[in-house]
């Protein structure tokens, strides 16, 4: 028998399109909010949110990430770590990311310029995650300012 809110009765058996589906009678916000896949959520997101592995391989950008460093979504996911942080050491981003969290770093825009942004912690805070997902906030233009007073 199949589930009336998910047609093939299994809830991990939708594409990774985003689509909307009929709200069931009953479900409430905090039901739909908890049917939300991750990647749907990071996306919207309006501040910039970075992901990278192990290895330095950018996983994910949101497009807030990338329009603050010149670049569309497609472009970025091909780029890594090395290419776009300018003043950490570049042996382990992973560990990288989260030895410099709360602090200023300077990210590589695709024009040549640099932009500074304060860098969140990692959100995968468990000692073996194997990915650091962080938000930036870009202080480029503030900083610009306060140098010119």
């Amino acid at each position: 028998m199949h589930d009336v809110c998910h047609p093939s009765g299994n809830r991990g058996d939708y594409p990774q399109v985003e689509r909307r589906r009929p709200r069931c009678a009953g479900e409430s916000p905090a039901d739909m909010l908890r049917e939300l896949p991750a990647l749907v959520i990071l996306e919207r997101m309006p501040i910039p949110l970075l992901a990278i592995g192990p290895d330095g391989a950018i996983l994910f950008a949101n497009p807030a990430f990338a329009a603050m460093l010149g670049h569309t979504q497609q472009t970025i996911v091909h780029l890594t770590f090395q290419s776009i942080f300018r003043n950490l050491p570049l042996d382990e981003p992973v560990v990288t990311m989260r030895a410099y969290a709360d602090e200023l770093v300077e990210l590589a825009h695709r024009d040549g310029s640099i932009v500074h942004a304060r860098m969140s912690k990692s959100a995968m805070i468990r000692a073996d995650d194997t990915v650091a997902l962080a938000a930036f906030h870009d202080l480029t233009e503030q900083l610009w300012h306060d140098e010119k007073r």
